[in-house]
């Protein structure tokens, strides 16, 4: 006898069909939300051609010190040049002369010969100086004369009159700390480029290439870095004041403080230079040297070394320093110029600057220990 099925057993399970109908649905879900994402993000994302531009507000009249600031630049702006440099050296495989980069400054158009203004350590070391004027053209340059005690070097162009454009000559003798000023020049070799700022101080000093003292120098906030060198500062009237030279800063770039000399010393050695060649200073006709006779105490001075027999302090019966049978006999020491202490080489020059050619000086030595009493008449040295 034939016992009857389970029901159980003989109807189909629903349990893996409902799973996959639910399993499928929520893959449509999916698919539908992702394509409405899609379209929303279409939507969002495509241009509105409708917007119009947003109108531009009135300006306005400029600022009378922008206005100022701005004619400043275009008047001064031709007369500012940017100088490059070579050296001329020989491919070490083929031998043929090349030319090799050395740097960049900037220079001031001194005249319209074409004399150009710079610092001499823009141009120190190279054989090969171009200079590139406000128009892009550019000119070899040939040097006049140099004078590294105050970092001038004047070159000259051959370039037509109409290009040579002259900034209008100021003085510095009368300049103020607080007073405006401008600087123009091609830092990083940027060409063009002005800055703006004050005068931060006056009578600042500065080493030059040999280590001697460059004194009066003006102190600005008018950003000067390097490639700035040799390029003109300026009033708010628009005149020369001075030649940026130097800048301070442990970085080598802008810091806050630069220096400039001032254009009453430059138009004196420019003019020498233009017409000399090089610069003729006030000197006692003598070599010298910082002396100091112990690290802690004892007289100190300026010692001579060697004295020309024709020059000043020959002629003022001063002693130099000699070698006997008996050892060394030091020559004169000068503690003192005109009143002022000398005790390094500095002080010496410094005081120097102030003279000129012709002028008497009174001097105070000290010989064998004693304190005595000399007058100069200051000649030209080279």
């Amino acid at each position: 006898m034939m016992t009857g099925m389970n029901s159980d057993e003989s109807s189909p399970s629903p349990t893996v069909s409902s799973r996959a109908v639910v399993t499928l649905m929520v893959i449509l879900l999916l698919l539908v939300l992702l394509l409405f994402r899609c379209e929303w993000r279409r939507r969002d994302q495509e241009p509105d051609k409708n917007v119009p531009p947003r109108p531009v507000a009135a300006r306005g009249d400029l600022a009378a010190d922008e206005k100022s600031t701005i004619e400043i630049f275009r008047q001064a702006s031709p007369s500012v040049v940017h100088i490059n440099t070579a050296i001329v050296g020989r491919n070490p495989l083929t031998l043929d002369a090349v030319n090799i980069a050395k740097g960049m400054g900037s220079g001031t158009i001194w005249g319209e010969a074409g004399y150009v203004v710079t610092n001499y350590h823009v141009i120190n070391g190279a054989n090969q100086v171009t200079v590139t004027l406000a128009d892009h053209s550019t000119y070899p340059a040939k040097l006049v004369g140099h004078y590294i005690d105050k970092d001038l070097a004047v070159l000259k162009i051959d370039a037509p009159k109409d290009r040579l454009k002259v900034i209008p000559l100021g003085t510095s003798n009368d300049l103020q700390v607080g007073q405006k000023v401008f600087a123009i020049g091609n830092p990083f070799g940027l060409d063009q480029t002005l800055t703006t700022g004050v005068i931060s101080a006056l009578g600042r000093e500065i080493e030059s290439m040999n280590h001697r003292p460059i004194s009066d120098m003006i102190q600005t906030d008018a950003a000067i870095n390097p490639g700035n060198s040799g390029g003109p500062l300026l009033d708010s009237a628009g005149r020369l004041i001075g030649i940026n030279t130097a800048i301070f800063s442990p970085s080598g770039t802008y810091a806050g403080i630069g220096f400039a000399l001032p254009v009453d010393e430059v138009n004196r050695v420019v003019t020498q230079l233009i017409r000399d060649g090089k610069v003729l200073r006030p000197g006692l006709g003598a070599q010298l040297a910082t002396y100091a006779a112990s690290q802690k105490s004892g007289p100190v001075g300026v010692l001579i070394l060697k004295i020309q027999s024709d020059g000043p302090a020959a002629k003022a019966g001063l002693r130099s320093t000699l070698r006997t049978p008996y050892g060394i006999r030091l020559g004169d020491l000068i503690v003192a110029i005109n009143g002022e202490n000398i005790t390094t080489l500095k002080d010496y020059f410094r005081v120097l600057d102030k003279c000129k050619i012709g002028d008497t000086v009174k001097m105070t030595v000290l010989r064998d220990g004693k304190k005595q009493d000399f007058e100069a008449t200051l000649e030209s040295v080279p």
